[in-house]
């Protein structure tokens, strides 16, 4: 069996994105009033996640300067659950990854993961914060609103799971997780915005390209509905792949800092998690080939591919990795077939779909799952597509060097 030509396409998208996001921002402070709604000599947390948003240094400078014009004194906290290992120099590395230091943003970044107890829900389960968030006279959330990778509902990935989770810290994170997602992330959240003396949201909205699309700022009496319509928004611009079904999707590269399970199990119709039904896509077998350097070893979402390199497996951080997958589930960083080099993971993963003339197979090759404008697709894709991509270049041979490794043909522009 050979790998069959592919074509580079083009998928068809109107992506309205923000030509000057910090001077949008600007606006939106304008707007809110944020310096008002700030006490001279208040000490304000930032809380900022693990997440690779866009601008993200640059949106979080634009809040400390607001704060400081209202003459507050803001600080930076880690808003990760436990990411970063669980620990305070790991947590404050990752926010160094992102580009946010003292230096950077303008406010000492202080990271502990000690917490407190504001309370518990109204099921008796504890809502715990972190503890210097929690001495502060107003913390500020900034978070993407976007769909998550292992549940649907009205409130997912956004401002209210950074509250749940992200400042629950190791042991509110456990807590969530152990609860259930979907079912505690509400009523955890309520608890925390209504113990917290004052809490404020930035809310980012990215379109398909990863690019800011919409921001808002929200109070925490109204966080909670506006964030299902923010939600409603991000769902219409997510990313997708433009196909229902595949016989192999061939990923470059996984990693945290591209989805929180390595790849965006919304785009591969894989949620890995009992009683969660999959949806979009349905794909037969998946090729993962790299780690990104940016998640440092962290390969939670390994699991969800059906074949691996040699190259990626020897990237893990193992302990990394499992306290993560503790947290969100187990059979997401189990290790799949492992393959020697990119060519016999390819040839692994055509040889393992159900019988099909080789010809008639539908192969699609992507940089990861968030970038997904440009990809590689065989002949038998583009004749499903129709009016969905515009083919860039090919039909080309996926090309390998003497060592097996997938060689980059005309790249994704």
């Amino acid at each position: 069996m050979r790998i069959p030509p592919m074509y580079l396409v083009r998928q068809k998208t109107s992506a309205h994105s923000i030509a000057d996001v910090r001077a949008e921002l600007d606006r939106e402070v304008m707007s809110f009033d944020l310096p008002g709604r700030i006490k001279p000599g208040e000490s304000v947390a930032v809380a900022v996640g693990s997440r690779g948003i866009a601008g993200i240094a640059d949106l979080v400078a634009g809040l400390v300067g607001a704060i400081r014009a209202g003459g507050g004194e803001p600080f930076i906290v880690p808003a990760m659950g436990s990411h970063g290992g669980a620990t305070a120099a790991g947590q404050e590395a990752v926010l160094a990854r992102l580009g946010i230091t003292a230096q950077s943003v303008g406010a000492a970044v202080r990271s502990a993961m000690a917490v407190v107890q504001l309370g518990e829900t109204e099921g008796g389960l504890p809502v715990y914060c972190d503890a210097l968030a929690a001495k502060a006279d107003c913390v500020i959330l900034v978070n993407r609103v976007k769909p998550h990778t292992s549940f649907s509902g009205e409130i997912e990935s956004g401002l209210l799971k950074m509250a749940a989770v992200g400042l629950g810290n190791d042991v509110g994170c456990r807590a969530v997780h152990a609860a259930g997602l979907a079912q505690a992330v509400v009523p955890v959240a309520r608890v925390m915005l209504g113990k917290l003396p004052r809490v404020f949201g930035l809310a980012v909205v990215e379109n398909q390209r990863g690019e800011t699309c919409f921001l808002r700022l929200l109070a925490a009496d109204n966080m909670e509905e506006e964030e299902k319509g923010l939600l409603s928004l991000a769902k219409k611009l997510t990313p997708r792949l433009p196909f229902g079904e595949l016989d192999l999707l061939v990923v470059e590269e996984m990693g945290k800092n591209i989805s929180g399970t390595g790849m965006d199990t919304k785009v591969v119709g894989r949620v890995n998690r009992a009683g969660v039904t999959e949806e979009y896509t349905c794909i037969d077998k998946i090729v993962v080939l790299d780690l990104t350097a940016e998640s440092e070893g962290n390969a939670l979402g390994i699991g969800i591919a059906d074949v691996t390199t040699r190259r990626l497996v020897e990237k893990i951080n193992y302990p990394a990795m499992y306290e993560n997958a503790l947290s969100t589930g187990l059979d997401r960083a189990k290790i799949p077939v492992i393959a020697e080099t990119d060519r016999e993971a390819f040839m692994f993963g055509l040889r393992a779909v159900r019988e099909k003339k080789p010809d008639r197979l539908k192969v699609a090759r992507i940089k990861n799952t968030l970038s997904l404008e440009y990809l590689y697709i065989s002949p038998a894709l583009l004749e499903v597509a129709g009016d969905r991509v515009e083919v860039v270049a090919g039909p080309e041979e996926m090309l390998f060097d003497a060592c097996g490794s997938l060689q980059k043909n005309k790249r994704y522009p």
